[in-house]
């Protein structure tokens, strides 16, 4: 038994502290910024940097629990491994991964509809039938890339990132002359501050990224160091490439014509630069649409893998591929199901429910981290949360009040999607009572010795 485990194929670390922090920046810019901006200013009017502020430190509440988790637990499936320690109660750590399945499913499948139209656009052949075509052809070719390795999906995400950081900083630079111009604290007209904090909850899709850090934590060198810089990085530089970006826009229009523009970044750079900068825009704009499927596949893919692998899913789902050393079966269904709702329609409501989804996660996550620090205090923790009220982490108690309370501010719509993916997730447990264990698995007891 000894040596048939020692003989199966294991992910490999390959990845550097550089390469996941940019996987990070690259997963947390995504389509978000260039998908929300324009609602956001029609919302907070100048004052926008501001409710990126606000949602950067709502992040950051949570991300602060992922780095010391992660560094505690450097393993695939990350959520599920947390709240599966925390709790050891197997139907919660089950739903808490398929939630994240779902959701990053629902993520790329919509964002991927949204790289196809923008190359129709740009070829000028808008169609419904080619924008469905080149969503599943872009589906094929990023799980090929995940497929053939983390070092080539990470090569494939730096490149990316650079890119669609690139189309931010270039509105940066053409947005630094008009600095100074308009007031930074103007809302719109009728307005209060309170729209201000209404916007942070619609705002969190663009930040949402730097969690799925923890769920490539089998292929990162040196976890324990690593992960923890990354997840504290990668938001550092997103906040303020946001906040810059949002004072830029403002700066050389007025919001009103922002929020009324359906692409509000092209609108920008076609004011500054002509019509060459709407075309640059939306060159950009395919690179970071694609750059966010990519990353959505490989942490959907690796959350099968890590949950197949310690008994939550079907055992095939944990098979490593010998050759690229990835969880080929789990990459291969990832990209069937990826497709399936291609022909879902608002991407409104399924950015929504993405939300509502992850903010069950961070909520979970937070709790998982003040149980462990009851549970264990001895256990190992090379990165810790302070300051401390005797062992709860107060970091963690306001991310779980924080996340709990944002839960409140979407609509019964959302509610009742959300609810009927947790009942799914159920139906979906039971019935694979053969095939999965529903108590918690032995192999969660080695990952306190096996972080290396």
């Amino acid at each position: 038994m000894l040596e048939e485990v020692k003989k199966t194929p294991k992910l490999k670390r390959r990845v550097s502290l550089f390469g996941v922090t940019v996987y990070g920046v690259g997963n947390v810019l995504g389509a978000g910024i260039y998908a929300l901006i324009g609602e956001v200013v029609g919302i907070t009017g100048n004052l926008s940097w501001l409710a990126f502020v606000l949602a950067s430190i709502t992040g950051a509440l949570t991300g602060l629990s992922y780095a010391e988790l992660s560094a505690m637990y450097p393993k695939s499936a990350a959520e599920f491994v947390y709240t599966e320690e925390a709790f050891k109660i197997r139907i919660l750590s089950f739903l808490l991964g398929w939630i994240i399945i779902f959701s990053g499913i629902l993520s790329a499948a919509t964002v991927a509809l949204g790289f196809a139209n923008y190359l129709a656009a740009l070829i000028g052949i808008p169609s419904i039938i080619l924008t469905v075509i080149f969503a599943a052809l872009l589906i094929v070719i990023l799980s090929l890339v995940n497929f053939i390795g983390i070092k080539a999906s990470t090569w494939t995400n730096i490149l990316f990132t650079f890119i669609e950081a690139a189309g931010l900083i270039l509105i940066i630079i053409i947005g630094i002359p008009h600095f100074g111009s308009v007031n930074y604290l103007e809302l719109p007209i009728g307005s209060s501050f309170t729209v201000v904090f209404s916007a942070v909850a619609l705002i969190f899709f663009a930040y949402i990224g730097f969690e799925d850090i923890a769920n490539i934590a089998e292929e990162v060198k040196n976890p324990t160091k690593n992960l923890p810089k990354a997840i504290i990085y990668s938001i550092i530089i997103t906040t303020v490439l946001y906040c810059l970006t949002a004072i830029s826009i403002v700066s050389i229009l007025p919001y009103s014509e922002i929020a009324d523009s359906p692409a509000p970044l092209n609108a920008v750079t076609t004011a500054v630069l002509g019509p060459i900068g709407g075309i640059i825009m939306s060159f950009i704009a395919l690179f970071a649409t694609a750059n966010t499927v990519l990353i959505m596949m490989i942490v959907t893919s690796r959350m099968m893998y890590g949950m197949a692998r310690d008994k939550a899913l079907p055992e095939g789902l944990s098979k490593i591929s010998p050759k690229y050393r990835t969880p080929a079966l789990a990459v291969l269904i990832t990209m069937i199901l990826t497709m399936v709702p291609l022909f879902l329609g608002d991407i409104s409501i399924i950015a929504n429910a993405t939300v509502f989804g992850v903010l069950i996660t961070f909520f979970l996550v937070n709790l998982s981290l003040i149980a462990l620090r009851r549970k264990k205090p001895d256990l190992e923790r090379p990165f810790k949360l302070k300051p401390n009220i005797g062992w709860i982490p107060i970091i963690a108690l306001l991310g779980c009040i924080v996340c709990f309370g944002l839960l409140f501010t979407f609509n019964l719509l959302i509610v009742v999607i959300q609810l009927i993916i947790v009942l799914c997730g159920v139906v979906v447990f039971y019935a694979m009572k053969s095939k999965i264990e529903t108590r918690t698995s032995r192999f969660i007891q080695k990952i306190d010795t096996d972080k290396n």
